[in-house]
């Protein structure tokens, strides 16, 4: 079997489970055996249930009482579980069947997290297992996937082991170098990531894995970056007078960060070799009016600018701005993204291939095969770190060796910065806009729902809006967590509920939004929310870049020890981006020293570079387990807080 081959080639794959696997990105044997598990289940001896600690998982023994059921929308079947030592109360929602598994008196092992519930402890959703099925998953560590509706994590395990019994895996390290470096084989690796004896085991193979991510991903960068002394500037970009009169017609005073950067972007811009320049600014630091006074330049010395975004709402947004901003000096801005019809697209093609076109702001559509530009002199590409090399490659391509911008959110210790980027040259902007509010943020625990749900509808009586994020789309029996469809029913009733007790007429239009929809669902939503129309917006992680809504003033991110701390600064970024107070509230599912420890760095820090520095500060090498912090798309575990060295290796090898 080769790793190209459909997956259905696997033993006990057919066509319903290949559509199944479709949603998970997993269409070949390669995807199959690099869907690695997200976490692992580690299976320890039964402990006594007076032992229970509010955020760990336990193994209880013993027997059952005190059985209840209720039906309904929402059933819940609930019981006790008590050894010698205590009891624990059980609790299960939306499982009606589990009724019917239990026996008073009957002995069981029952696993799960332990939460306080009131006065005593309980553990939700708890798995049930006789004591053979248990002694057999003891002492070893059981796959944990990123799953969807159909698929479990036990029908992954199995075919991978099928599909590795018959697979051959080339592996491209020569053994000195391997044995120099302490990376495992390649096949032993994957084999390993999959079924580890234990932890130590799961963290030798985890390296080999991440470095390999690392060499790809900075191999097809290096492949960018030709010798800036060879690459002859053919667009020198004059001193643009519109651009000042640009400046001073602005809203706000551009910050000391953002005047150095322009003043760098035209002295590259100018000079005789091509400019290849990165923007790391955190959120909202103002890097899109250093994009549109960039784009103003180079139009108003003959030539094109493509500024490529990441989402179709993104994209429109600011389309609008640029239009708004520029139509006044006699530039003409279009839009092309992948909903617009075929029609549609054709005349853009057009009126960008004859230079009638002078920026063109767009998504993925901007590298397909029919736009043909005129005289392409910039390429900007904003949140750089959501698009692959070749895609970034490819609209490079599409002019005669252009001025390169790329823009990034995700704030990286310069360090790393210095290798992610190669031969690019760096300009940090670290001062916010002076009219920005800092915001407050706070971390609690599920006990605080409640008045989170209050104050998120006291903003939108004041006329605001809300986001709040599950980490999953839908209900899952394998995995605790929050989900979007049943929070938004939930949040739902509850604002119907209030609305009925207060009498105030307020109507609170909550609407969901996760990555499985529709791409014209998607667009939909995004840009009801952005309109307004939507004043509470429950989503999954989908929305962390790609919508800039300055009224939006509530984030709430439930189970919030289930995110990287980059990944929950960018979700904290979708607010504050006006002039009102905003809030970010920090939901935690489950306590524990080092969840509250990262969670306080959020709390008392703004600064995406701070956070950056004490995360780094905190994590180690033999963090496994941590969410990834990068956002980088191509990479699966590689982080590069946790893999600093890693990726340090990655570079010197790619050189």
């Amino acid at each position: 079997m080769l790793l190209s081959d459909n997956v259905k080639n696997i033993k006990g794959i057919g066509e319903k489970t290949v559509k199944l696997l479709e949603k998970l990105d997993v269409y070949t044997v390669s995807d199959l055996l690099f869907h690695f598990p997200r976490d692992y289940d580690d299976f320890a001896m039964p402990m006594p249930a007076k032992s229970a600690e509010e955020g760990k998982v336990i193994t209880v023994e013993g027997s059952i009482s005190r059985i209840t059921a209720r039906s309904g929308r929402r059933s819940v079947v609930s019981c006790y579980v008590s050894d010698a030592t205590g009891a624990l109360k059980l609790v299960w929602f939306n499982q009606p069947f589990i009724a019917k598994m239990l026996k008073p008196g009957y002995r069981f092992l029952i696993r799960g997290t332990v939460k306080r519930d009131n006065a005593e402890m309980a553990v939700y959703q708890p798995k049930i297992y006789n004591r053979n099925d248990y002694v057999k998953l003891m002492d070893s560590l059981q796959p944990i996937y990123d799953l969807t509706k159909g698929i479990t994590s036990a029908f992954i395990s199995k075919s991978v082991k099928q599909a590795l019994q018959e697979v051959e895996i080339e592996d491209k390290l020569l053994l000195k170098f391997r044995k120099e470096n302490d990376l495992m084989k390649l096949s032993d690796a994957i084999r390993t990531i999959h079924f580890p004896k234990n932890k130590q085991e799961a963290l030798y193979a985890r390296r080999r894995l991440v470095f390999d991510e690392f060499v790809e991903f900075l191999t097809s960068l290096r492949q960018l970056q030709v010798n800036k002394a060879e690459e002859i500037n053919r667009y020198v970009i004059k001193e643009c007078t519109e651009c000042e009169k640009l400046i001073s017609e602005l809203p706000f005073e551009l910050t000391g960060d953002q005047k150095k950067t322009f003043s760098d972007i035209k002295k590259d811009m100018s000079s005789a070799q091509l400019m290849s320049r990165m923007i790391e600014g955190d959120v909202g630091s103002g890097k899109t009016v250093l994009a549109m006074l960039s784009t103003l330049a180079v139009v108003k010395s003959g030539y094109q600018a493509a500024l490529m975004v990441p989402t179709e709402v993104l994209a429109r947004q600011h389309y609008e701005e640029f239009s708004e901003r520029l139509s006044k000096y006699g530039v003409n801005t279009e839009l092309l993204v992948g909903s617009q019809t075929a029609a549609q697209k054709k005349k853009i093609y057009s009126l960008v291939k004859n230079g009638e076109a002078d920026i063109i702001i767009g998504t993925h559509a901007l590298i397909q095969e029919g736009v043909q530009f005129n005289n392409l002199a910039l390429v900007i590409i904003d949140e750089q770190h959501r698009f692959g090399v070749k895609q970034r490659r490819t609209l490079k391509e599409k002019g005669l060796k252009p001025h390169i911008l790329s823009m990034s959110a995700t704030p990286i210790p310069r360090s790393l910065s210095l290798i992610l980027y190669g031969d690019m040259d760096l300009s940090v902007i670290k001062e916010m806009p002076k009219e920005r509010l800092p915001i407050k943020n706070c971390v609690v625990d599920t006990g605080f729902r409640q008045k989170a749900f209050d104050l998120v509808r006291k903003e939108v009586s004041c006329g605001h809006q809300a986001y709040i994020i599950c980490p999953m789309v839908e209900g899952s029996e394998e995995v605790d967590g929050e989900n979007v469809t049943d929070y938004t029913e939930t949040l739902r009733e509850y604002y119907q509920y209030a609305g009925t007790v207060l009498n105030d007429g307020l109507k609170v239009n909550v609407e969901y939004l996760h990555g499985k929809m529709k791409p014209q669902e998607k667009n939909d939503i995004m840009e009801r929310f952005a309109k307004g129309e939507i004043n509470v917006l429950v989503s999954t992680t989908v929305i962390e870049v790609g919508v800039n809504v300055k009224n939006a003033t509530v984030m709430m991110i439930e189970n919030s020890e289930r995110f990287g701390i980059a990944q929950l600064h960018q979700l904290r970024g979708r607010v504050g981006r006006g002039s009102f107070q905003s809030y970010c509230i920090f939901m935690k599912g489950c306590a524990g020293k080092d969840i509250d420890e990262r969670l306080d760095i959020l709390k008392n820090n703004n600064d995406g570079f701070k956070v950056a520095e004490e995360d780094l500060r905190l994590r180690g090498p033999g963090d496994l387990f941590g969410v990834r912090q990068s956002g980088e798309q191509s990479w699966k575990l590689a982080d590069i807080y946790a893999d600093a060295d890693l990726l340090a290796l990655a570079s010197e090898y790619v050189k």
